[in-house]
């Protein structure tokens, strides 16, 4: 029933799910999604699993994680929602009063008080419900709910930068004004990230002091209560990259812009299928890319642009793959990233004749929200089939010519291209043999499901998820890692 908001293509019937998550005071993107469809909630309810709170749904007010090891978090929940065991919610009689019971949960007293009542290792509801709410004046109220708002409102526009946000717009270093080059972009939204920290770090501060007061604990208590507590996580507008360096934060900036550019092109392209190589009458994806980075810089001159981004490839940087160009980029790196970043389901598929990171010598990106029965046809009748076709001829003309080495390379690039359409054509077929859900199961594997509705070789239905889609292509052994899910 539960599905990451990137996997569902069509989202009418999809409910955004607060689930917990992890660990960030005051604002959190909603990055599940739940079938809401009648059909779907009524198997909801005969599976056991209920909707005790069903008639509380969809309001707007406040979630939290239930275990946490960084501290207690509360996180507004925006109207639109259903909530969850694991991330329960709070709901204000006043909705006006949401903004200051926010600032007031996420302050250092309220955590202190809130570990004392905790018994179980979890923020529990019974634990939450028990936290004592400060008599605050009309002023002191208004105060603490502009800091609350101040701090969830300057996370929020950050996070219009996060690809994975369902606030995305575009990445951090496009949404900087106007620079001169790339490099001074990364230098700018690198600055941008630490003044807009250091200024919510000021603010919680403040969020805190006040709490102090309208709790009336002195200073002495105060002291206390923080050499009690240790170190809290601090205010941060990048949780994901907490504790990275700013070498390894430049380096991301310039990856999710090339992965920015990459899902731009496969959104775009008619069926979804962009060949690394220039294959039936289709530009290569690195031209590609180049053409959109183009048009994502169109005040700078776009040779500079693609030089200043492979020189910031070339870096060594801890936990970043080094690559020499944006085309060895492209070829050895993106889908691993993409799917770390996608968290395992990811939405672009490099279909490949080989994996690793050896020379390949067929591959093509296939977008999971068209990649049906049609496209899969179309990749093995047009696409693999045109890159067959040239390597035998080039192999037969290398032969005519006596041109031995020449031969060996193609004829290898030929065996190894039509490998691939023959594991391909496993997985369109639904090949299986062994037991069921073996290795030899190229089958899409749908249990809940009636013999009836089950695939029926290569037919994907999206709702069912990447996970159970994309089993067969890995167990086939077609895609560019090994291991995704």
């Amino acid at each position: 029933w539960i599905r990451s908001w990137w996997e569902v293509s069509d989202r009418s019937g999809w409910v955004p799910f607060a689930k917990g998550g992890e660990f960030s005071r005051f604002y959190s993107s909603i990055d599940l999604v739940i079938n809401w469809k009648p059909e779907q909630r009524a198997d909801l309810k005969a599976s056991g699993n209920g909707l005790p709170s069903e008639e509380h749904y969809f309001k707007p007010g406040m979630t939290w994680p239930l275990r946490t090891q960084r501290g207690f978090n509360m996180r507004l929940m925006p109207e639109g929602c259903i909530f969850g065991g694991k991330g329960p919610a709070v709901l204000p009689n006043d909705p006006s009063m949401t903004y200051f019971l926010l600032g007031l949960a996420n302050s250092t007293p309220a955590e202190f008080t809130l570990r004392g009542l905790m018994r179980f290792g979890s923020w529990e509801v019974g634990v939450i419900k028990r936290l004592p709410i400060p008599q605050a004046s009309g002023k002191q109220m208004q105060y603490i709910s502009q800091l609350a708002q101040s701090i969830h409102d300057a996370k929020r526009e950050w996070d219009r930068g996060n690809e994975l946000s369902t606030s995305f717009e575009r990445p951090w270093v496009l949404r900087i004004p106007a620079v001169k080059s790339f490099s001074r972009a990364l230098d700018s939204v690198l600055a941008v990230e630490v003044e807009a920290e250091e200024h919510i770090q000021t603010i919680y501060n403040d969020l805190n002091i006040e709490s102090y007061r309208l709790y009336g604990i002195p200073d002495a208590t105060r002291v206390h209560i923080e050499q009690n507590l240790g170190d809290r996580p601090p205010e941060l507008l990048w949780p994901q990259m907490a504790g990275k360096t700013d070498e390894q934060k430049r380096m991301e900036h310039v990856w999710r812009l090339l992965s920015y550019a990459v899902k731009r092109v496969a959104e775009m392209d008619e069926d979804g299928i962009v060949p690394l190589a220039p294959l039936s009458g289709e530009a290569s994806l690195l031209d590609r890319v180049n053409e959109e980075i183009a048009a994502l810089f169109p005040e700078q001159d776009v040779n500079q642009v693609e030089v200043e981004i492979a020189n910031e490839l070339k870096r060594r940087v801890k936990g970043y793959k080094r690559a020499l160009s944006i085309g060895e980029w492209l070829d050895n790196i993106y889908f691993d990233y993409h799917a770390s970043l996608y968290k395992k389901r990811p939405i672009i598929w490099h279909i490949a004749s080989s994996q690793g990171s050896s020379s390949s010598a067929f591959g093509a990106l296939c977008h999971y929200h068209k990649f049906d029965a049609n496209r899969m046809a179309k990749l093995r009748a047009g696409y693999l089939r045109d890159a067959i076709e040239v390597f035998r001829r080039e192999a037969a003309l290398a032969d005519k010519e006596h041109r031995a080495e020449d031969r060996i390379e193609w004829q290898a690039k030929l065996e190894e291209a039509q490998g691939l359409d023959q594991r391909l054509q496993a997985v369109q077929e639904g090949h299986h043999e062994g037991a069921d859900g073996g290795e030899n199961d190229y089958r899409i594997l749908t249990p809940w499901k009636s013999p009836e509705e089950c695939p029926k070789g290569w037919a994907p239905d999206i709702d069912d998820g990447v996970k159970v889609n994309i089993a067969p292509l890995q167990k086939a052994g077609v895609l560019r890692i090994a291991k995704v899910v």
